[in-house]
């Protein structure tokens, strides 16, 4: 049986980037064709947001094209800590 592609996506983003904090939610009433994400990492300090959302799209490319819809937050450790305090 093939892996779930939030699994997957989870897997390469682990292996291509130091993540912090990772959410992966299924918008899609669970049938896997829609995902929201949220990416913290110090690997996107000193990059505009659409530079991390490409360097996300790169990594998850195969993943991306076998989806309907797909978003993704993208923050550092400092924004993310920032937002949670707010």
């Amino acid at each position: 049986m093939a892996e779930p592609i939030d699994a997957r996506m989870a897997a390469k983003l682990r292996s291509n980037l130091t993540i912090e904090h990772l959410e992966i939610v299924d918008t899609s009433a669970n049938c896997g064709s829609s995902f929201a994400l949220v990416i913290v990492s110090p690997d996107f300090a000193r990059k505009m947001t659409l530079a991390r959302h490409k360097l996300v799209n790169q990594i998850l490319a195969e993943e991306i094209t076998q989806l309907h819809a797909f978003s993704q937050k993208t923050l550092t450790p400092e924004q993310w800590a920032k937002e949670r305090g707010a």
